[in-house]
C-alpha cells in the first residue's frame, strides 16, 4: 500500500477514533483541534508533490483489491489532481479551524459533525485521485451521502431535513445515471482506467453509443455541480452549518461535477454533443444564477445562487475549451485551449473568494442572529475585518480590479468572444450568443456582489431589527476568512507564480499530449491594453453601478414572477405527487396478509418465467436420456405428496413440523437413490437442525383458537399453487433438456485435488462458495436473533400479564 492510499485512508480511520475522543475529552478539549490534525498532514504531505508536478511528473499507485475482477485501488496525482486535493486538504484546515470558534463544544454533537467531516474529505480525495472508474464512482456516492448527513446535522430543523432530502435524490439520480455510462465507457475500451479511456478516446468517439454516455455522464457532473435546472438542491443546502457551506458548497463537492468534466474532456471533447451540452448548460446556468441571486434577501441564499452562477460558467468555460480538441494543435486550438486554463483559474479563484465570503457571513449570522438583508446595515464600524474580508471577496466575485477574480474574469469574457471566430457547430451565427448572456451575468453579478457587501455593512445601524445584542466575537473565527482573502489580493499580484506552479500542471493534464505546451506563452496579465474585454467590464460597471442605485425601482418586476412556475416549487410538487400516488398503490398491496404477499410474489414469478419460456423458445423438452423411473421413485413421491398434504390440513403444528420434516427426509432419500451420499449427508444434517428450530419456535406461540384450526377453501390460492408448481416443472423439464455447456459439476468432481475435501458439497459450501455460506449463516444468525428476541418480549409480556 502505497502513501497515496495511506492518505485517503486516513480520514476514514480517524473518522472511527474520532467519538472515543469525545468521550475521553469532552468537554475539555474542543474535538476540533484534534480533527486538526489530519487536514493539516494531508496538505504538508501534497505540497511536497508541487515541484515534481510543475515539472510534468506525475505519482501513481495501485493495491489489489479485488484481483481476479481486475478492480484495483488504483490511484494516479497529476496537476488537476494535485490542485484539488490541495484544495480539499488546505480549505478543509481552515474549515475545521473556523468550525472550533463556530461551533459550541457544549451545545453541539461534535463528534457526529467531525465524523461526517472526515468521511467527505476521504471520500472527494478518493474521488479526485483514483483511475480506476468504478472505485472514482464509489467515492463520489459516498461524497453524497456524507453530504446528506453534513447538511442535515441540525436535524431538529425540518428545513435541514427537507434540504439534505432534496440533495440526496438529485445528486444520486445524477449518480446513477453516471454509473450507466461509466458501464457503457468499460464495454467501449475493455478498461476500467480513466487514463487508458483517453487513449481510446476515437474509438469512444465512433461508437454507436456516444450520445447516450455523454448524456449519462453530464447529468451526474450537472447534478452534483448544480448546473440548470438540477441548481435547486444547493439553495436548500444552505441550512447545514456555515462551516459545511464554506467548504462542501463553495470549495470542494459542487467542484466535483467540475472536476469530472475537466477529466473527461479528453474523452469526449471536439465534438458537437459535447460542447454545446457542457458550454450551453454552463452559459445558462451562469445567467440564470445571477439574475436570481439579486432577487434573494438572505445571504446565504445569496450566496448560494451566487455559487450557482459561477460553477456555470467554468462549465461554460470547460466547454468552450472542448473546442480545442477539435482544431488539435493549430492557431484556433491554442486559443481555445486558453479557455481550458482560465476555467481552472477561475476554479481556484473562487474557491478562495467564495469560501471567505460563507464565512463573513456565518459571522454575522453568529453575532446579529439573523442573515436576513432587510435587518442589517451599519456593520461595517462594528465589524470593520469581517468587513474588510466581504469587501475583498465581493468586488473578487463581481470581477474587479485588484483582485484575483477580475483576472479569471478577463479570460472568461475573452473566451466568450473568441467563440464566434469557429465556423464549425454554427457558432458563425449562434456564437453571438455566449459574449452576450456572459455580459448580462456579468451585470447581475455586479449588482448582487453590491448588495451583500454595501447593504449589509453601510448604512444605519439597526439594533431593533436583529434578533441579539451585537457581542465580541471569537478571534479564531476571523483567521480563516482573513487568510483567504489575503490569498484574494496575492493572486492578483503574483499571479504567474501560482500559475507555474499549480494551474499550468492542472492544465497540461486536460490538453491531449501533442499540444506543445512549452512553446505556449501563458503569462497572466491585469493590462492588455483597450480590448473588447475591457470595454465589457466597463459597461458592467457603469450598467451594474446604474442598476444598483436604482435597485428598488426595478427589483419588484423580478419579484413579480409566479413562485409556482419556478423550478423548486416544480420540484416539491412533483414530490409530493409522486409520494401521493406511491402511497395510495403500496396500500392497495400491503394489507399485512401474508397470503397476498404470497399471491404476489408466486404470481410474479409464474408471469416472469413462462413469459420468458415463450418469448425465448424455451419449451423443449428432451426425456429420451433420462432414466427410467423405478418402484422407489413411485413410493417416495407418494410419500412426499402425503407428508405436505398433512402440513397443510392437520390443525396441530407438532404434526405440521413432523410432517414437513417427513417431506425433508424422503427429499433425502433421493439423493440416495441418485447415488449422490454428500448431498444426502448434507440434507439430512440440515433437515434435523431446522426441525429442531421449528420446535424451539413454535414451543412459544400461543396455542391455535378452534377457529383458526379450521382451514378455509380458497379457489385463488388453488390456482397460483397449481400455475407455480406446473412452472417449476416446465422450468425444470426445459432446463435439462438445453445442454448448453458442460456441466458445472465436472469441475467440483476435483474437490478432493483443489480443496482437500472428501465431501463435494462440504467443499462447495465451504471453499468454491465460501463467501455466499457465510453471508447466508450470517443472515440466519440475524434471524435468529430476532426471533429469539421477539419471543423474550412476547415471554415477558405474557408473564407481567400473568403477575396482574
Amino acid at each position: 500500500m502505497n502513501s497515496l492510499h495511506i492518505l485517503i485512508l486516513i480520514p476514514f480511520v480517524f473518522a472511527i477514533a474520532i467519538p472515543f475522543l469525545h468521550k475521553l475529552f469532552h468537554p475539555k478539549i474542543h474535538l476540533g483541534w484534534f480533527v486538526l490534525l489530519i487536514p493539516l498532514v494531508i496538505f504538508l504531505h501534497l505540497f511536497r508533490f508541487i515541484p515534481l508536478v510543475a515539472k510534468g511528473e506525475h505519482m501513481e499507485a495501485s493495491f489489489a483489491w479485488l484481483p481476479s475482477m481486475e478492480m484495483n485501488l488504483d490511484l494516479y496525482v497529476d496537476g488537476l489532481g494535485l490542485l484539488f486535493g490541495l484544495l480539499i486538504s488546505g480549505i478543509g484546515v481552515l474549515v475545521i479551524i473556523y468550525s472550533i470558534f463556530y461551533l459550541s463544544k457544549l451545545q453541539e454533537e461534535l463528534h457526529k459533525f467531525y465524523v461526517y467531516l472526515m468521511m467527505f474529505m476521504g471520500a472527494m480525495l478518493g474521488l479526485v485521485f483514483s483511475d480506476n472508474i468504478f472505485i472514482l464512482y464509489g467515492f463520489w456516492e459516498l461524497t453524497s451521502v456524507s453530504s446528506f448527513l453534513l447538511i442535515a446535522f441540525w436535524y431538529e430543523r425540518k428545513s435541514s431535513r427537507d434540504g439534505a432530502l432534496k440533495a440526496l435524490l438529485i445528486t444520486v439520480f445524477g449518480g446513477l445515471c453516471m454509473f450507466v455510462a461509466m458501464i457503457m465507457l468499460t464495454l467501449i475500451t475493455d478498461t476500467y482506467s480513466i487514463r487508458e479511456m483517453i487513449l481510446h478516446a476515437e474509438l469512444v468517439q465512433g461508437h454507436k453509443l456516444l450520445v447516450p454516455v455523454i448524456i449519462c455522464i453530464l447529468l451526474g457532473a450537472f447534478t452534483k455541480s448544480a448546473q440548470f435546472p438540477f441548481s435547486i438542491w444547493l439553495p436548500g443546502a444552505m441550512e447545514a452549518p456555515t462551516p459545511v457551506s464554506a467548504y462542501l458548497h463553495s470549495a470542494t463537492m459542487v467542484k466535483a461535477g467540475i472536476y469530472l468534466v475537466a477529466r473527461f474532456t479528453p474523452v469526449f471533447g471536439g465534438g458537437s454533443v459535447w460542447f454545446w451540452l457542457v458550454s450551453g448548460i454552463g452559459i445558462i446556468t451562469l445567467l440564470y444564477g445571477s439574475m436570481t441571486a439579486v432577487r434573494q434577501t438572505d445571504l446565504k441564499a445569496l450566496l448560494a445562487y451566487s455559487t450557482i452562477s459561477q460553477l456555470g460558467l467554468i462549465m461554460s468555460l470547460l466547454g468552450i475549451g472542448s473546442l480545442a480538441f477539435y482544431f488539435g494543435p493549430s492557431e484556433y486550438g491554442v486559443i481555445y485551449s486558453m479557455a481550458i486554463f482560465a476555467a481552472i483559474f477561475h476554479l481556484f479563484n473562487h474557491s478562495m473568494f467564495k469560501g471567505s465570503l460563507f464565512m463573513v457571513v456565518g459571522i454575522i449570522d453568529h453575532e446579529t442572529g439573523t442573515r436576513d438583508i432587510r435587518r442589517l446595515g451599519g456593520l461595517m464600524q462594528l465589524m470593520p475585518v469581517s468587513f474588510t474580508v466581504a469587501l475583498i471577496g465581493s468586488f473578487s466575485m463581481a470581477g474587479l480590479p485588484p483582485f484575483n477574480g477580475f483576472l479569471s474574469k478577463e479570460m472568461f469574457f475573452k473566451a466568450a468572444n473568441d467563440v464566434r471566430m469557429a465556423e464549425i457547430f454554427h457558432l458563425d451565427t449562434l456564437g453571438v450568443l455566449f459574449p452576450l448572456l456572459a455580459w448580462m451575468a456579468s451585470i447581475f453579478t455586479f449588482v448582487y456582489s453590491m448588495i451583500l457587501v454595501f447593504k449589509t455593512f453601510s448604512g444605519k445601524y439597526r439594533q431593533e431589527k436583529l434578533h441579539r445584542d451585537l457581542h465580541v466575537k471569537p478571534f479564531g473565527m476571523l483567521i480563516p476568512p482573513v487568510i483567504l482573502a489575503f490569498f484574494v489580493v496575492a493572486i492578483f499580484f503574483f499571479p504567474n507564480v501560482f500559475s507555474k506552479y499549480l494551474l499550468k500542471p492542472a492544465f497540461v493534464s486536460i490538453l491531449p499530449p501533442q499540444f506543445t505546451i512549452d512553446e505556449m506563452d501563458i503569462k497572466i496579465s491585469a493590462w492588455h491594453g483597450w480590448n473588447n474585454e475591457l470595454l465589457m467590464t466597463i459597461g458592467v460597471v457603469i450598467i451594474g453601478s446604474l442598476l444598483f442605485i436604482t435597485f428598488k425601482r426595478w427589483i419588484p418586476l423580478f419579484k413579480r414572477y409566479p413562485s409556482w412556475l419556478t423550478l423548486n416549487n416544480l420540484f416539491e410538487k412533483t414530490l409530493k405527487k409522486v409520494e401521493s400516488y406511491s402511497l395510495t398503490l403500496t396500500n392497495r398491496y400491503m394489507t399485512g396478509s401474508i397470503r397476498h404477499y404470497f399471491i404476489y410474489i408466486f404470481s410474479f414469478f409464474v408471469f416472469a418465467l413462462v413469459g420468458s419460456l415463450l418469448l425465448l423458445h424455451g419449451f423443449q423438452f428432451d426425456v429420451s436420456k433420462d432414466s427410467t423411473i423405478s418402484i422407489y421413485d413411485v413410493g417416495l413421491v407418494l410419500g412426499v405428496m402425503i407428508a405436505a398434504l398433512t402440513v397443510l390440513f392437520t390443525s396441530n403444528r407438532i404434526t405440521a413440523i413432523v410432517a414437513l420434516s417427513i417431506v425433508g427426509y424422503l427429499v433425502t432419500m433421493f439423493f440416495v437413490i441418485f447415488r449422490a451420499p454428500d448431498l444426502a449427508l448434507t440434507q439430512m444434517v440440515v433437515e434435523t437442525v431446522t426441525t429442531v428450530l421449528f420446535l424451539l419456535c413454535f414451543y412459544s406461540l400461543p396455542k391455535l383458537q378452534k377457529d383458526s384450526s379450521r382451514i378455509k377453501f380458497k379457489f385463488t390460492n388453488l390456482i397460483v399453487s397449481i400455475a407455480t408448481g406446473v412452472t417449476i416443472t416446465i422450468l425444470s423439464l426445459s432446463s435439462n433438456s438445453h445442454k448448453l455447456f458442460e456441466p458445472i459439476s465436472y469441475f467440483f468432481e476435483n474437490a478432493y485435488e483443489l480443496a482437500g475435501a472428501k465431501n463435494i458439497v462440504n467443499a462447495i459450501l465451504v471453499d468454491f462458495r465460501g463467501f455466499d455460506t457465510m453471508l447466508e449463516i450470517s443472515v440466519l444468525c440475524i434471524a435468529g436473533l430476532g426471533v429469539y428476541t421477539l419471543t423474550r418480549f412476547r415471554m415477558k409480556g405474557r408473564d407481567e400479564n400473568e403477575a396482574k
